[in-house]
Order: structure tokens, then C-alpha cells, then sequence
């Protein structure tokens, strides 16, 4: 297959690209922005592979996304392209408007133009399929609810609620104009080259230099953890398996308290880390419990038993064995973190595009 993803240089994207480049013969096409989450670094051991190429263009831009359906000729597209941080978009949500909402509605449109004019075995085969959140869903209360594919929506926070806008307009575009789509819904992510502004490498890095480990609220809030490399086999199973129109979940099976996770980062650098910042007799007792976040979800959980039972998904890797090989991937790429955090990422990638 020829595919298109958008937004390949971000934390999922990339996974997804690694993955593909590895296991699959598929060529791709990486429709990426290049935001301050896009990160190219992410992709440099498949930079020069044969089947892959980069493409930097804004999903909101109609000309550019239309040239490069026409110029690559997708047989699907992966949708990934989002701006994704709750906190950020509580202080400036335009951005997740415009990228979000009016991003795909951009992309749904120049792929609707791209797809009408496919020759009849070729639309028949084509797939766009949507890549969205758990957070759509909104707030789970009791100890034993799950997300389902029909759960109804109910998003709480401005990211939240322009990922659940992007679902719909998704859907009605299957059923206002055919256009053969699928939809999945997953839960948090975790695993190498996740943006450090994240819950888990943010306290992997924090506690590494003797900062303080902050936990919103009281810490007891609830997620189900997704091991990256396991959504991005995932993935691939819907666009390549999955029947037009449906969706699908995508969870880990990992439930966990918030402060379960940073006592269990803490635990971890305790045997992977020993020699810790001086002065400092634990990593634990870097816990901080800050304010909580505004609007702040209590519980999420997937129920993933259908695309299990319809497409033989299944997650290979526990919470446990996933942060174990999370916490030793970032002690070994500490660089990678350090061109992240003071910004030379950016600064090498514009040099590259002058």
C-alpha cells in the first residue's frame, strides 16, 4: 500500500512510521507540520529509507494537501495530525480549533476530491482512516465503567472537545458522501520519544536532575496506559483489516492511578538509576502535588474487546514490562532529550529546510 500519514513526526506518528518501515513493504508519505511536537529526530533511522519520504505541509493549507494526494496517489490516509496537550489547550485552545477542527475538515475534503476521482477498484480499496482519543468520552465515575464504541460523548476539556468535533465531521463525511473511513479511540500512550512535557517522561527527566515529580491534585486520578509500539501495531490492523465505518477502540488493559505511575517511575530509577542528584536520598521524595488541572477527568478505561475479537489485537506488553523498557530507553537517549528541552531540535530542523 501507498499511505499517507499525517503528522508522522509526533510522538504516535513516528512510532507508526518505525514500525511500518520494519515490518511492512508499504510506502509512506509523512505529511507533518512541523510543530513544536513534531520532531524529526524521532525518524532519523528511517530518514533514508527507500519507501519513506517527508513532506512539510500544513494540513490546513488545502493546495498543499491536494498536490500531495495527487502527486503520492494514497491508497489510505492515517490521520494523526493533532495538537494533543490538555494543559495547553486550556490556556490557548485556537490552535487545537484551527489544527483539529478545521484541519481535518481541510483534509476530508481535498481526500474527498482525491477519492471521487479514483478509478472504481481503487475507491473501493481506499481507506482514511482517523486516529483519535479516549477523551472524547469524557469522565468515567465508577470503578468497574468501560469506554465502548458507543459510549456517548462527552468531551471536557478544549483539546477533548475538538478531537470529539474531528470524529464527527469524520463520520458524516462517510455518510454524507461514502467516503470509506474508520475511526479508532485510544487510550494514553507511553514509550520512547514521547514530548517531555508528558506525565511520564516529564518525571523520568524531572527526577534525573533532582526536580520536583508534579502530581495534579491529589494524584488518584485514573488511565489506562497504551504502550506505543502496541498501538502502532494497532493501527496498522484497522487500515489494513478493518471494515469501513467502524471504530475501534484501542486500550492497554493497564489501569492506573496517577501517583501508582510516578511511585513506579521512582521504583524503576531506583535500581536503573542509583546515583542519584546530591543531597537527594530517594526519587520519591521529589513528589509534589500541585494544583489540579481545571476540568480534570477522574477515570478513563477502555474496553478493547472488539477490535480483539474482529481483528486479533491484542496489547504485548504489561504496564510493567512497557515502563521498564520505557524508563531504560530514555536513561540511554539522553541527548535526544536534551535537543527537546533546550529547543536545538527546531533550531537543526529550520537550518535543514533553509
Amino acid at each position: 500500500m501507498r499511505i499517507l500519514i499525517t503528522g508522522g513526526a509526533g510522538f504516535i506518528g513516528s512510532a507508526l512510521i518505525r514500525h511500518m518501515t520494519s515490518h511492512t513493504q508499504n510506502e509512506i508519505l509523512n505529511l507533518d507540520k512541523l510543530t513544536y511536537a513534531g520532531n524529526l529526530e524521532s525518524l532519523a533511522m528511517v530518514e533514508q529509507h527507500e519507501r519513506y519520504s517527508f513532506l512539510q505541509a500544513d494540513i490546513t493549507d488545502s493546495q498543499s494537501v491536494s498536490q500531495a494526494l495527487a502527486e503520492f496517489q494514497p491508497d489510505a490516509i492515517m490521520h494523526l495530525a493533532a495538537e494533543s496537550h490538555v494543559d495547553r489547550s486550556i490556556d490557548g485552545p485556537a490552535a487545537f480549533i484551527q489544527t483539529n477542527i478545521v484541519g481535518t475538515y481541510v483534509l476530508l475534503e481535498a481526500t474527498r476530491a482525491y477519492w471521487s476521482a479514483l478509478s472504481e477498484d481503487r475507491k473501493q480499496a481506499f481507506r482514511f482512516h482517523h486516529i483519535s482519543t479516549d477523551e472524547v468520552y469524557g469522565d468515567l465515575h465508577g470503578v468497574d465503567d468501560l469506554f465502548t464504541e458507543t459510549t456517548p460523548y462527552a468531551p471536557s476539556s478544549p483539546y477533548s472537545a475538538s478531537k470529539a468535533a474531528s470524529d464527527h465531521l469524520v463520520r458524516a463525511w462517510q455518510r454524507t458522501y461514502g467516503l470509506p473511513v474508520l475511526i479508532t479511540n485510544c487510550s494514553n500512550n507511553y514509550g520512547p520519544f514521547h514530548f517531555p512535557e508528558k506525565l511520564i517522561p516529564l518525571v523520568i527527566l524531572n527526577a534525573l536532575e533532582g526536580k520536583p515529580l508534579p502530581v495534579y491534585g491529589d494524584g488518584l486520578q485514573v488511565r489506562d496506559w497504551l504502550f506505543v509500539e502496541d498501538h502502532a501495531r494497532a493501527l496498522l490492523k484497522v487500515v489494513s483489516e478493518g471494515e469501513v465505518g467502524e471504530t475501534y477502540n484501542i486500550g492497554g488493559h493497564n489501569e492506573q492511578r496517577n501517583i501508582d505511575v510516578v511511585r513506579a517511575i521512582c521504583a524503576l530509577l531506583e535500581e536503573l538509576a542509583p546515583n542519584k542528584p546530591a543531597g537527594l536520598a530517594h526519587y520519591e521524595d521529589l513528589i509534589t502535588f500541585v494544583k489540579d488541572r481545571p476540568g480534570h477527568d477522574q477515570r478513563y478505561a477502555i474496553d478493547a474487546s472488539k477490535i480483539q475479537r474482529e481483528l486479533g489485537w491484542i496489547p504485548q506488553e504489561t504496564f510493567a514490562s512497557g515502563l521498564r523498557k520505557t524508563v531504560q530507553w530514555y536513561l540511554e537517549n539522553l541527548e535526544w532529550c536534551r535537543h527537546v528541552q533546550d529547543g536545538s531540535y527546531q533550531r537543526e530542523r529550520m537550518g535543514a529546510n533553509t
